[in-house]
């Protein structure tokens, strides 16, 4: 073939593929005109990543007082040139999800609940001077009022999440507040039921947070929170790190939940865009 026959031939493959390429975008740009992305918008181009997860060991604290998790190593680096480990793991134990299967007979597993719930626009109710003074106390619907009234209505798929200011207490036996002297009832701030039904009738959040070991506040005997939230198809996340480097609102919530099949919920990785 001649030389100005190859150059040709190169130039008709080049704009071809300039061509395909230039399609591609327009498609990709139509789709997103279209409303490709079903979940909520961001709620800011992010200028800061905040991890909200503890990390994980046989000391972190516990709802039942015993390990979440254990390790047996079953291949050695020196010995097999890697390392591998069998791990046995408590469900809610660390920075975790509840699923709606948790508290219902039938709810969705921690693998069914929609990708599109774990992007959230966060709204974080800070009760920390409260919580210093009483370690019982528990979000409630002034609490919800008082945000809504500076930062304006909970948009719709937000995870709403408790700062009580338990997190720093990790490593310490505050955290769970076990109290000898009172049957070994528990001791940590959560959400009351009133702001629960507040946030189920009257906003479309898709999540509930908190800094503590339970949605519900630890002397909680009913576990009315639980039995009121995840039912209603929604989820939570309990034992959360890291809120106090975030505003009360503006923040995005992104939530690696565990694909687990059947799981009634799984520790997961925690973070927000802000």
């Amino acid at each position: 073939m001649c030389d100005i026959c190859v150059m040709n031939s190169v130039k008709e493959r080049m704009l071809s593929r300039r061509s395909l390429f230039k399609g591609g975008i327009a498609a990709a740009a139509g789709a997103a005109t279209l409303g490709a992305a079903t979940g909520p918008v961001l709620a800011q181009p992010a200028r800061m990543i905040v991890d909200l997860t503890h990390e994980l060991s046989e000391d972190f604290p516990t709802f039942g007082g015993v390990p979440g998790i254990s390790y047996d190593k079953q291949f050695d680096f020196a010995a097999d040139g890697y390392n591998l480990y069998v791990l046995s793991v408590n469900e809610h134990t660390g920075t975790h999800i509840d699923a709606p299967l948790h508290f219902s007979a039938d709810g969705q597993s921690v693998a069914e609940i929609p990708v599109e719930n774990l992007a959230c626009p966060l709204c974080i109710i800070d009760i920390r001077a409260r919580a210093s003074e009483d370690r019982d106390t528990q979000v409630t619907p002034d609490d919800l009022r008082a945000w809504i009234a500076e930062h304006g209505e909970i948009p719709d798929g937000a995870a709403v999440a408790m700062n009580s200011g338990w997190s720093d207490k990790v490593g310490t036996d505050g955290f769970r507040g076990a109290d000898a002297a009172r049957g070994g009832s528990l001791h940590f701030p959560g959400f009351h039921i009133e702001a629960t039904q507040m946030l189920l009738e009257e906003t479309g959040a898709v999540c509930m947070a908190v800094d503590t070991l339970s949605l519900d506040h630890g002397p909680s005997a009913d576990f009315a929170t639980h039995y009121a939230w995840l039912p209603a198809g929604r989820y939570g996340i309990e034992c959360l790190a890291g809120l106090d480097a975030l505003p009360a609102a503006g923040a995005t919530l992104m939530v690696g939940a565990p694909k687990v099949r059947g799981g009634t919920g799984g520790p997961a990785r925690v973070m927000a865009l802000a």
